[in-house]
């Protein structure tokens, strides 16, 4: 509590200077300017009470029947409605997410290095000691990998932040749920490593099942996020029907590893069968989601190795990926705010292309790549009607 606390001091700080900043900058109401003035006194008010919240719980005692409730007070209060003052940065929130993830995987990475070191035999370890740490870090890499920041291979206009509101709550709601069960996963990790180790017998046998199921649960969060962005596939026949395969293929091999692995975490030493089987020793399971982690990196590459077979560059592909495809494409999206977002993004690379010549031109460039679907498309609906 002390350390969230803290923190949301600090954003307060931070966002009263921006209001600082933009205090004087005018505009009309409805501005830019007035937006971020309107957001960091938002923000400001919503991190000074949740500092009040921490504070008030810290001084509560441990016994206190309202002191659970402190913590749901400050979920609460740190949850934003998308668009409600201004246009998303999805760049901003896709790599401030991504940040916040590859440290989670860190802690946990050092967590299981803290457990491991009393127990590990400095002097003559033994292979089992090496290869247990070698398929947990490598594990926890896998997944680094397969969380991909899809931030500049998705154009703004598709992305779920920029879509509608509808696919921005599940894009919160997806990013949630993967710190959640990826805590999930390393305290499951924690366990297993000590109990292998110090081959502490007297432990619970749960740890497997916990690390299993968190596995299954990240597996599913990533994908879920995936799935929230707008994927565009080529209009000519022979072209779609590879992607849509690259994209059957993909789901098939998703909910079989989510499957298998959820089977694992309820599946105990007595019930046997082949699932239990997987699951005999704490190595012979690690290399089962270190397998299953690499099969799963290798299929998410299978739509853009299409894509590289078929184009020669973004702007070739662009003339031909112009038909939506995903879980929002039959969903209205919001036109307001895709063409802000196209405009602020405009609006970015010309202030890159004011401080450096050579590095605005190629984000322009890039810019008017990916904004050619979405040109074209509202192209092809206007001839329609």
């Amino acid at each position: 509590m002390g350390t969230a606390g803290f923190v949301a001091s600090l954003h307060a700080l931070l966002h009263a200077r921006v209001w600082w900043w933009f205090r004087d900058a005018g505009g009309e109401e409805g501005s830019v300017n007035d937006n971020v003035r309107r957001y960091a006194i938002f923000i400001t008010v919503a991190n000074v009470m949740e500092a009040i919240n921490w504070a008030v719980g810290m001084a509560l005692p441990d016994d206190h029947a309202w002191r659970p409730w402190t913590f749901l007070v400050g979920i609460a209060l740190n949850l934003r409605l998308p668009r409600e003052f201004m246009p998303n940065d999805f760049h901003a929130a896709c790599s401030k997410r991504g940040v916040l993830f590859i440290l989670l995987l860190g802690f946990n990475l050092q967590s299981i290095v803290g457990v491991a070191s009393p127990y590990f035999n400095y002097w003559d370890p033994t292979w089992d000691q090496y290869t247990f740490l070698f398929l947990a870090c490598f594990l926890l890499f896998m997944i680094k990998l397969l969380y991909v920041d899809d931030t500049y291979s998705i154009s703004p206009q598709d992305h779920a932040l920029l879509y509608n509101r509808g696919a921005g709550l599940c894009f919160h709601m997806g990013h949630f749920a993967l710190l959640l069960f990826t805590t999930v996963m390393g305290s499951g990790l924690n366990l297993l490593t000590h109990s292998f180790l110090a081959a502490a017998a007297a432990l619970p046998s749960d740890a497997k099942n916990l690390v299993c199921g968190g596995f299954s649960a990240v597996v599913f969060s990533i994908e879920f996020i995936k799935s929230m962005h707008i994927r565009r596939v080529p209009t000519e026949p022979k072209h779609e029907r590879m992607f849509f395969i690259a994209y059957f293929t993909q789901l098939v091999g998703v909910v079989g590893v989510v499957f298998i692995t959820a089977k694992m975490c309820f599946t105990s030493e007595e019930d046997g069968g082949f699932l239990a089987l997987l699951m005999r020793n704490e190595i012979e399971m690690l290399g089962v989601l270190v397998v299953f982690a690499v099969i799963l990196i290798i299929m998410s590459w299978l739509d853009e190795a299409v894509e590289l077979h078929l184009y020669s560059d973004a702007s070739e592909a662009s003339e031909y990926r112009v038909q939506p495809f995903g879980l929002w494409a039959c969903f209205r999206h919001e036109e307001p705010l895709q063409l802000e977002a196209m405009a602020l993004e405009r609006d970015r690379a010309a202030r890159l292309a004011s401080r450096s010549p050579l590095l605005g031109s190629s984000v322009m460039s890039f810019s008017g790549s990916m904004y050619n679907s979405f040109a074209n498309l509202m192209t092809d609906n206007a001839a329609a009607v």
